[in-house]
């Protein structure tokens, strides 16, 4: 949920609790404020039990980052270096993967591939994914194998005037022609 989604799900409960202040039952709060009636009740429940103070957002959900602040700055960094600086010397790309590794390596704490693309994209980076290409590729030769020899390989399409069509909903035997196969047995079912 972005910000904006929690500031405005904050107000709502916060007119939530003014309109339980005022009688309104949650069934109407749950109308007036566009919510679903399940969320209203629960509201009504938690204000009735602890006030005003019972509906305030507790922070977004989730679970913790297992990183603390300090160590986030470190992988900013870490990641800022460059993968050549900690051992991936193939290409210049930082894969979620190698996050994760880095990770595990640099704070002892295991990610996820999953949680280390959240984790990248929580400090302003963005996992690339690296191209994988032969060293050894001639790009002249691949040019000139598709000119050429994938044009003589490659499989013609259906023509345009060798398509049929048929029909897709079964007709009733009475638009049936009455020599087509099986119109006379479709007459004696009962």
């Amino acid at each position: 949920m972005t910000a904006t989604g929690r500031l405005r799900r904050e107000s709502v409960r916060v007119q939530a609790a003014e309109l339980f202040e005022q009688e309104v039952k949650p069934a109407e709060v749950a109308r007036r404020l566009r919510v679903s009636p399940k969320s209203a009740y629960q509201w009504h429940q938690l204000w009735r039990e602890g006030g005003v103070q019972a509906l305030a957002s507790r922070g977004p959900g989730g679970a913790r980052c297992r990183l603390s602040p300090r160590c986030l700055e470190k992988l900013a960094a870490y990641l800022e270096q460059g993968p050549a600086a900690h051992g991936w010397v193939e290409d210049q790309v930082w894969t979620a993967a190698r996050v994760a590794t880095l990770i595990g390596r640099k704070f002892h704490v295991s990610y996820s591939v999953s949680g280390a693309t959240r984790l990248m994209h929580r400090l302003g980076f963005s996992p690339q994914v690296p191209v994988r290409r032969v060293a050894e590729r001639d790009e002249q030769a691949v040019t000139a194998w598709k000119k050429v020899t994938w044009a003589e390989v490659k499989a013609p399409g259906r023509p345009a005037g060798a398509t049929s069509a048929s029909r897709t909903k079964q007709g009733s035997p009475a638009d049936r022609p009455k020599a087509a196969p099986g119109a006379d047995g479709a007459a004696h079912r009962s």
